[in-house]
């Protein structure tokens, strides 16, 4: 393939030119193994850096309480060592040419009380997703959550915009709001999960309120073309989260209002994690589906490869790609699409593990590596 491919060519995100489409996707990892649950000098940054050829970097998702986090050894961004960690790597990707986001997360009821002091993970509604949870002591099965107060949804609200702050004072290029993958923000769209009764329930314009109040609230202090959203509405089974009737029709609010009333960086969405296609009122194809819907930059990830990603470039249906497991395993995965080089294989056995192997020991086989 040629340096032509619709993957490669330049786009402009807000004020940030990015050298090509191909982003790095958000992947736990879970190597800040500390009590500051902090990025490292001798992991992270290296760990970015040899990225630092992709487009567009979003980080891992990064808590942004001790309250949000649900997976052990997760790299937060609500405390000042965490923030000096994340100094580190952002100085690093962009000395290397880089551009890097920040995913902004809180898992709501996908935690457990081991990881809070005993206490209840919060939620909008007393629902167990009846999923399982990594905690220090190993795998549990989750609990019944803690229905959030009013009170403590405007704590919530208030951690989000700090974590912002945050990550500017950390020298980010923009944040990812995590409102996807059965975690607190998707716990609030989906009557699955919200069975509330207040103004954050019932009807869709209700259960995406919490979001957009947070996304209103964090444009005044970074500007909104510097602020991703990432959405995963056709999951299904996975998470604690089941489409039903009004799953769609709340995406297709949620996605319209953004691309009407907003100017963000991009908005991130999944295609279906399961195999949807006999699930009522299920979408199987969520690019095609809002492509038309979004007129801003559409990012799409979900099990692309180098054809794949430059085909739902090249027929409109997306304007950046995100490659996870790809990324984990090629750390000049741009270099190797411009040259066509083979794929190494990623070790799924070292994806959470702590220390370097499987994390800053692949290979590189292009000159696209960039020195760590």
């Amino acid at each position: 393939m040629k340096d032509t491919q619709p993957l490669l060519e330049p786009i402009t995100l807000g004020e940030l030119q990015l050298k090509n489409r191909v982003v790095m996707a958000p992947m736990t990892r879970s190597r800040a193994d500390n009590k500051d649950a902090a990025p490292t000098e001798d992991l992270h940054v290296p760990y970015y850096t040899q990225r630092a050829t992709a487009g567009l970097i979003i980080t891992e998702g990064s808590q942004v309480s001790k309250r949000a986090v649900g997976y052990v050894y997760t790299a937060g961004i609500h405390n000042q060592a965490q923030i000096d960690g994340w100094k580190k790597v952002t100085k690093s990707v962009h000395d290397a040419g880089g551009r890097i986001f920040i995913q902004l997360w809180h898992v709501g009821r996908i935690s457990h009380p081991d990881f809070h002091n005993g206490e209840l993970p919060w939620a909008p509604s007393a629902i167990n997703p009846e999923e399982e949870v990594y905690t220090p002591d190993g795998q549990k099965d989750t609990v019944t959550p803690k229905a959030m107060t009013q009170e403590e949804i405007n704590i919530t609200k208030k951690e989000f915009i700090q974590a912002a702050k945050n990550a500017v004072e950390a020298g980010f290029d923009g944040v990812e709001i995590h409102s996807s993958n059965g975690y607190l923000f998707h716990q609030f769209f989906s009557p699955f999960s919200n069975k509330r009764e207040d103004i954050y329930g019932g009807s869709i314009e209700n259960r995406a309120r919490f979001f957009f109040e947070v996304l209103d609230e964090m444009k005044e202090v970074i500007p909104e073309h510097k602020i991703g959203a990432r959405f995963n509405p056709s999951l299904h089974g996975v998470f604690g989260m089941e489409v039903e009737e009004e799953t769609i029709p709340t995406f297709d609010y949620i996605i319209k209002k953004l691309s009407d009333e907003y100017n963000l960086a991009y908005i991130h969405l999944s295609e279906p994690f399961t195999d949807v296609s006999e699930v009522p009122h299920a979408v199987s194809e969520i690019a095609k589906r809002y492509r038309p819907m979004y007129k801003g930059n559409l990012m799409i990830n979900t099990g692309f490869t180098q054809s794949k990603g430059n085909k739902v470039i090249s027929n409109g249906d997306a304007d950046m790609v995100a490659f996870g497991k790809l990324f984990i395993s090629n750390p000049d995965l741009v270099g190797r699409f411009r040259e066509n080089v083979e794929m190494s294989d990623w070790n799924k056995d070292t994806f959470y593990t702590q220390g370097k192997e499987g994390y800053i020991d692949y290979e590189a086989k292009t000159r696209d590596l960039i020195p760590s």
